[in-house]
Parts: structure tokens; C-alpha cells; sequence
């Protein structure tokens, strides 16, 4: 016989192998054991968690010859021809194939007959929020008042899509997601079974990759199996699920901690060169912060399975971050990884990320007590000369002599938005003699001059682009003002910029940094200066003589509406 995936060879049989979902469970054996079976039922729950499994198990049971406690003995002729597949009294049907009207008429129609074997006819209906909107009506009345012989069950994932008239007539019952350590407790039993060694740790990527599915978790424990030849190690599961090891995001915040970006730019291209994945990068990140969030705040929650994928460095990491500084940390992961699902380069927005999460909070400036005696009363001495003012304007009112009007307040000046200043007596030049040819030399040489950078200073330059260029220099934009002030300043950069431009074109060119939003506008202030021709205004048109003798009749053309025929 063929190999069979783990997750086929060891699905749950009985409620008892079915890995927590113990509420669950025990209310369906309770109900069996009483006799008070639903006819209809809806499991809720994501992929992976049991739900196709304990309908099979209560079909089974529904049918069973020998049913004890609720559960069915897997041993009688029914259960086995259930297992098998062969028991046509059992139906499953995949909704996301079979969704039209016609097919839920059929079942419809098929309902009314009996069972030809079994005592219950089962129809488990998988996926069925992707029935359509007249299958859902078709089903509607059949839920309503079905025969005594037949019993639906309702598996989906998504129970939000599903009509309210579908769900009030069903048992509802929410699979959650399973523990992580409930699927370390499983893949153990199952290894113990097949006789295969494994680190823990190792069991702890594989349950935490998986994210609460149980199905998930076996078919990664299949993978590694095969990848490590019957012995399941750390390196092993990380290599499978795309995952970085502890030791390696702990190495990785301590370098950020130290405020070293350039270091930790190194650890993130080795990461990725490595083939680890950026989205999955940027996940286990963001659960070592919570962890050491948590940590700070309640140890205890930290279970011991977790506290399995710590590092050395997990400790001092947590006296290092503030968790006003890691909250700040998760808030830049959380906004790159919504940039990673829409961007190609995702090495981009993870150096960018990484010189984010380096640099060092701005200082807050700290007030002396002192100043707040003065500023108290200041703030009475003010009042007091209001209330001096108001008491000399009665008593002038009261005498009938005139007020004179107070003065006017001088306007608070509103502070402008700051933007790099502008070098015209280099912009202009290069905007002179700048040619398309110019340009494209510039941009097909552009990566190349990227890759000849430092790491830190690459990561910077990475959202800049030539926008202009000719034999004597190139004008560069960057997407935010910060950059622009930052590359100006740092002088190192722009020595860097201009040898490698040097080396590779043989000339040394000037480069010139703009912001992007303002280079339009730098661009336009250009061609107006030097004399270039501007767009001619429409002319306006001139007015009828008719609408002229019309308006001096009946006054303003505000009272007259002109319709042209």
C-alpha cells in the first residue's frame, strides 16, 4: 500500500482521540447517551481544528450497533462500512464544488426516501458557506422540518456568510483553535508510537508554526521527517517552517538595543540569504516582543513550553526594552508587515524597519520644578489684570462715559512646515544641460552604485531615485524630508556616492538631493525663471449683445440664467 500522510493515518476515530476540543465533545456524548440528538448541527471553527473529524465520529455514532458512553465502538458492521466509505447512508458533500441549486434539490429529494442500512441517514455538507444564495433557500425548508430519519451537520470556516435563517435552525458549536501544548502533546504520542527521537524544541516550532491546527501541525511533522531522515531537531523544524531561531532574533534586538543598525542589518541580510522568509521574519519578531512584554509585566503567564524557545539573551532583553520602546518596536513590525504583502522587495522594507527600530527615541525635555512657580503666578498675575480691566469698565458704564474698544490681539504665528533648502546655484546647472540619455546612463548604473554602499548607508539610499542628469552632475529624490536632511549631513555618504559614480562612469559627477514631493515644484520654478513658454489661458468669452440689452433691463446677471439652444 502507498505512504498515507500523517495527518490521514492518525485521524481521530473516537471522541476521546479528538485533541482539545473537549467541550465539545462531551456535550455530543452526553446528548447521545440521553437520546437527545439535534437534527441538524454547525461546526465553527478554523482549518484543522476537528471539525470533518467529529462529524464522521458522530455519524458514526449516530449509527453505531454497540454505542457505549456515546461512543461508537468502530468494531460493527456499520461503523466499519463508515470508515471505509462505503455506507451510502453516510453523505459528504464538498460545497465548495457542489454549491447550486440543483444539487441541494437533489439532497433534498434523496432526504425523503429511508436509510437502506444504517438507522440515520447523514448528510455532512463541508465548506457550506460557499452555497449560493438559492441553495441556502432550497436547504431552508428541509432544516426547518426534516424527516426523523436524517441528520444534517454543517462544517465551515467562515460562519459569518452563512444566512441567520440557516444558523438558528442548527446546534451551533465553535471549534477553537488547539493549544500549542496540545499539539506538542499529540506529535509526541504519535513519534512515541512510530518510535522516531525528537527535541522538544523542536515540537514547539512545529505547534506554534501551525497556529492551532492540528492537521497543519502533522502535515509540517511529515515534512521534517522526511527532511531529516526519522529525527526531528530545531534546525530541522526551522528550516521546514521558514522560522529564525531564538538565539538569532535575540542577537538581532540586542544589536537594535545597543542602537548598532549597522550590525543588525548585517543580521538581516544573512537571515534572508540564508532562505528564511521575510513575512514569517517579521511574525516571529513580533512574538518575541509580546513575550518579553508579557514577561516584563505578568512572568507566570509565560508557560513552560514557551519559555522552551528562549534564548540566553531573553532576560536581559527585557531589563534593556522599556515597554514604551516595545511597544513602539511591535508598532513599526506591524506596518511593515502590511507593506510586505504589497511590495516584491521585501529586503526594502525590512532595512528600512531595522534603521527604524536602531535609532534612538527623541529626548523629552525635562522641566525644572522649579519653573512651575513662576508659570502659577504669572498665570494668577494675568487673571488679576482681567479682573482689574472688567471692574474699570463697569464703573464707566455705571457713569455713562464711553468704552473704548480693547485692543486687538496680535494673531499666533503658525509655524510652517520645514523642508531641506534648496541649493538653485547647483539645481540649475545640471537641470541646464540635462538630457534623457544623461539620465538613463545614470539609472541602468544606479543598482550598481547601491551595492558598492556600506550596509547602513544602502538601506538609506534605497528609496532614493535619479530624476535628472546630465555630463556634469544628477539630481537625486528621496521620499521622505528626514532622508534628505540625514544624506546632506552625512558627508561620508555623499564621498561614497561620488567615487563609486566615478568609478564607474570614469568622471566625477555632482549629486544634488531633493525631496520628492517638492522636486515638481523645483522643476516648474525652473522653467518659469528661465523664460519657458507657460500654457495660454483660455480667452473668456465675449458677451452677447442680446444678454447685454437683457441685463441692463432686468439688473445683475445674478438674476438671469442664460441657456444656449
Amino acid at each position: 500500500m502507498s505512504y498515507q500522510a500523517l495527518y490521514r493515518v492518525w485521524r481521530p476515530q473516537t471522541f476521546a482521540d479528538v485533541i482539545g476540543q473537549t467541550a465539545i465533545t462531551q456535550t455530543l456524548q452526553n446528548a447521545l447517551t440521553t437520546g437527545q440528538t439535534s437534527h441538524a448541527y454547525l461546526f465553527c471553527g478554523p482549518r484543522g481544528t476537528g471539525k470533518t473529524s467529529v462529524a464522521k465520529i458522530l455519524a458514526k455514532a449516530l449509527n453505531c450497533r454497540h454505542l457505549e458512553n456515546g461512543e461508537p465502538d468502530n468494531t460493527c458492521d456499520l461503523c466499519v462500512a463508515i470508515n471505509n466509505g462505503s455506507l451510502t447512508d453516510v453523505i459528504e458533500i464538498d460545497a465548495a464544488s457542489n454549491n447550486g441549486v440543483d444539487e441541494i434539490r437533489d439532497i433534498r429529494d434523496k432526504a425523503k426516501y429511508a436509510p437502506t442500512e444504517a438507522r440515520v441517514k447523514v448528510y455532512i455538507i463541508d465548506e457550506v458557506h460557499m452555497l449560493s444564495t438559492g441553495a441556502f433557500n432550497a436547504l431552508l425548508k428541509t432544516l426547518e422540518e426534516p424527516p426523523a430519519h436524517v441528520v444534517f451537520i454543517l462544517a465551515t470556516t467562515e460562519p459569518q456568510k452563512i444566512p441567520a435563517t440557516i444558523i438558528s435552525r442548527t446546534q451551533r458549536f465553535d471549534f477553537r483553535r488547539i493549544t500549542a501544548d496540545d499539539i506538542v502533546g499529540r506529535l509526541q504520542h504519535i513519534l512515541d508510537d512510530k518510535g522516531i527521537t525528537a527535541e522538544p524544541k523542536a515540537l514547539m516550532v512545529i505547534a506554534k508554526a501551525a497556529e492551532g491546527g492540528m492537521r497543519d501541525a502533522l502535515s509540517i511533522l511529515d515534512q521534517v521527517l522526511s527532511f531529516g531522515q526519522n529525527h526531528v531537531t530545531v534546525a530541522n523544524a526551522l528550516d521546514v517552517t521558514g522560522g529564525v531561531a531564538a538565539a538569532q532574533l535575540g542577537a538581532y534586538l540586542t544589536q537594535i538595543g545597543a542602537h548598532d543598525p549597522a550590525a543588525a542589518l548585517t543580521t538581516i541580510e544573512q537571515l534572508l540569504a540564508s532562505g528564511k522568509d521575510a513575512g514569517r521574519l517579521i511574525e516571529d519578531l513580533i512574538e518575541y516582543l509580546r513575550d518579553l512584554l508579557v514577561f516584563q509585566q505578568a512572568p507566570s503567564l509565560v508557560n513552560d513550553t514557551e519559555s522552551a524557545l528562549r534564548d540566553d539573551q531573553f532576560e536581559p532583553l527585557a531589563k534593556t526594552f522599556s515597554a514604551s520602546q516595545l511597544y513602539r518596536m511591535i508598532g513599526v513590525l506591524n506596518e511593515t508587515q502590511s507593506q510586505l504583502r504589497l511590495t516584491n522587495h521585501p529586503t526594502l522594507y525590512l532595512e528600512v524597519a531595522t534603521v527604524r527600530l536602531g535609532e534612538q527615541p527623541a529626548p523629552v525635555a525635562a522641566q525644572p520644578a522649579a519653573s512651575a512657580a513662576p508659570a502659577e503666578s504669572g498665570a494668577v498675575s494675568a487673571l488679576q489684570a482681567q479682573v482689574e480691566a472688567l471692574q474699570q469698565t463697569v464703573a464707566q458704564l455705571s457713569q455713562g462715559q464711553p468704552v473704548a474698544a480693547p485692543a486687538a490681539k496680535p494673531k499666533p504665528l503658525t509655524k510652517k512646515a520645514t523642508h531641506p533648502h534648496i541649493n538653485k546655484q547647483q539645481l540649475y546647472p545640471i537641470l541646464g544641460a540635462a538630457t534623457k540619455a544623461d539620465l538613463t546612463a545614470i539609472k541602468d548604473i544606479w543598482p550598481d552604485l547601491l551595492n558598492m554602499l556600506s550596509v547602513t548607508k544602502r538601506a538609506m539610499m534605497r528609496i532614493s531615485e535619479p530624476v535628472a542628469a546630465s555630463a556634469s552632475g544628477v539630481i537625486v529624490s528621496f521620499a521622505y524630508d528626514i532622508l534628505v536632511e540625514r544624506a546632506m549631513k552625512d558627508t561620508a555618504l555623499m564621498t561614497e556616492l561620488q567615487s563609486g559614480l566615478a568609478r564607474l562612469r570614469g568622471d566625477k559627477l555632482t549629486i544634488v538631493l531633493v525631496q520628492q514631493d517638492e522636486w515638481p515644484k523645483v522643476r516648474k520654478t525652473y522653467l518659469a525663471e528661465m523664460g519657458a513658454p507657460q500654457t495660454p489661458k483660455p480667452a473668456e468669452p465675449t458677451e452677447s449683445p442680446v444678454v447685454k440689452t437683457i441685463t441692463d433691463m432686468f439688473g445683475d446677471e445674478e438674476n438671469i440664467t442664460i441657456k444656449n439652444d
